[in-house]
């Protein structure tokens, strides 16, 4: 079945469901660095294409060309920023629970029901 016996299902695109064998190539090396350089290409062509009609907005300032795009750009680097600040604020410690955290807990094995879900 596997030609490494090392690997697992997950390791095998085969046996991904058919959406993940679709997106497979999102995780492939250097299709990141692609995927940006189309957004951006996108972004620049809609930046282009909004000085080829007027907008009529409810302000003056919305009647600038590229105002929208000025402005979410603006905004989303603001919204990262503050997550970046209350990242801050509200970081805790990795034992910040001590002995109340869930993976501290011991179950007793004889109470354990184990599953083997690979009966293939």
């Amino acid at each position: 079945m596997h030609n490494n016996p090392h690997d697992t299902p997950e390791d095998n695109p085969e046996d991904y469901p058919k959406l993940g064998r679709m997106l497979g190539w999102v995780d492939r090396p250097g299709n990141d660095t692609k995927i940006f350089y189309v957004l951006c290409a996108i972004c620049v062509v809609c930046f282009g294409l909004s000085w080829t009609f007027h907008m009529h907005g409810h302000f003056h300032m919305e009647e600038a060309r590229g105002f929208y795009a000025i402005y979410g750009f603006v905004m989303f680097s603001a919204l990262i920023f503050a997550a970046t600040f209350l990242r801050i604020l509200v970081k805790r410690r990795e034992d910040f629970y001590g002995d109340k955290a869930i993976d501290c807990e011991d179950y007793p094995e004889d109470q354990l029901q184990r599953l083997n879900h690979n009966d293939d």
